[in-house]
């Protein structure tokens, strides 16, 4: 009787019981400085231009050539492509064979070795907390901060935005300062908890909305131009005059999965990108619209001196007319 182990059956699932989809990415992509959702150089050829992307979507990581759509899908479809195969059995065999599984070929339990050499990307599972909350009617304070921005009540209850009487973060009550300014945005089953004089740490905190979520998705459909802001305030103020306009969650690449940046493309000419016009917002919109070919338009620079960086605080101080008259001047409106 000959004694050994028995081979199991290859598959992708008993591929992913031993190794990540990052760690499949991460052993046949040359370059190792590579990060989730960031632009890099493609695998598939030589250029000078990012254009390719691994994104998160749901705890699942996909990939997407900018320069050619049709190279996209999971990490098997990337060794595929990249290898010239033609099945899957022949990408899984390749896999197993690399990092030494074991489940069809003979164990070396290399993997272990392989992916001790550096750490799983944080946000690669991340699973999305409870936030649940009882609202309650906007005070006049609360109205009135609203006023300032051009959005009254019945605003506020076209964008989801309520007045909030309890918090509770994974059933657990969460604290709200009742001298604190503080709202809720509810984005099908989530919430995002804003409280616009809280610091940077503290002003969106809980949250546990899908970055990919976009106000006024619904909204870009047979467009010339589709606006694209970095906020929902900003989305509120900017719809009062443009009105294809629609907004991400903040002014990071996350924001631009696959299936928004193609949504987008496929419902509008030409796409402009709205970021603060900060140091910061510049230097992702520069990014962001240089991979994607999109335009831009932010808030003059001239009004930082002011504190005037989006264009929520523009009408706030100026009013909608400016806005317009500006975009009027940009041959956008």
């Amino acid at each position: 009787m000959i004694a050994g182990k028995k081979k199991g059956r290859l598959t992708p699932e008993g591929v992913l019981d031993k190794i990540s989809e990052y760690d499949i990415f991460r052993y046949y992509i040359s370059d190792k400085s590579w990060k989730l959702n960031a632009p890099m150089l493609s695998p598939f050829r030589q250029e000078t231009n990012p254009s390719f992307i691994i994104g998160n979507k749901h705890g699942k990581l996909s990939f997407i050539d900018f320069a050619d759509t049709s190279l996209r899908g999971d990490c098997f479809t990337f060794v595929k492509l990249l290898h010239g195969l033609s099945t899957m059995d022949e990408v899984l065999r390749l896999i197993d064979k690399d990092f030494g599984l074991g489940i069809s070929s003979k164990p070396t339990a290399d993997y272990k070795k392989i992916v001790a050499d550096y750490k799983q990307p944080e946000d690669l599972g991340k699973r999305y907390s409870l936030i649940q909350v009882v609202t309650r009617k906007f005070t006049n304070e609360e109205l009135a901060y609203w006023n300032q921005y051009h959005q009254d009540i019945q605003d506020l209850r076209d964008n989801n935005v309520y007045a909030i009487k309890k918090l509770y973060f994974n059933k657990q009550s969460f604290p709200l300062k009742e001298t604190e300014l503080t709202f809720g945005y509810f984005y099908d089953g989530h919430w995002k908890i804003y409280r616009p004089y809280a610091n940077r740490k503290n002003k969106w905190v809980p949250n546990n909305v899908p970055i990919t979520a976009m106000d006024g998705k619904e909204q870009i459909a047979n467009c010339d131009v589709a606006f694209i802001n970095k906020s929902k305030k900003d989305y509120m103020v900017m719809k009062k005059v443009f009105p294809c306009s629609c907004a991400v969650q903040n002014e990071g690449m996350g924001c631009f999965s696959p299936d928004n940046v193609e949504y987008l493309k496929a419902n509008s000419d030409r796409q402009i990108l709205s970021f603060d016009s900060d140091v910061t917002g510049v230097t992702n919109s520069q990014q962001i619209t240089k991979l994607f070919e999109f335009g831009y338009c932010n808030v003059p620079k001239m009004y930082l001196k002011e504190d005037i960086k989006d264009w929520a605080d523009f009408a706030k101080e100026y009013g909608l007319e400016a806005i317009k008259r500006y975009l009027k001047q940009k041959k956008l409106l």
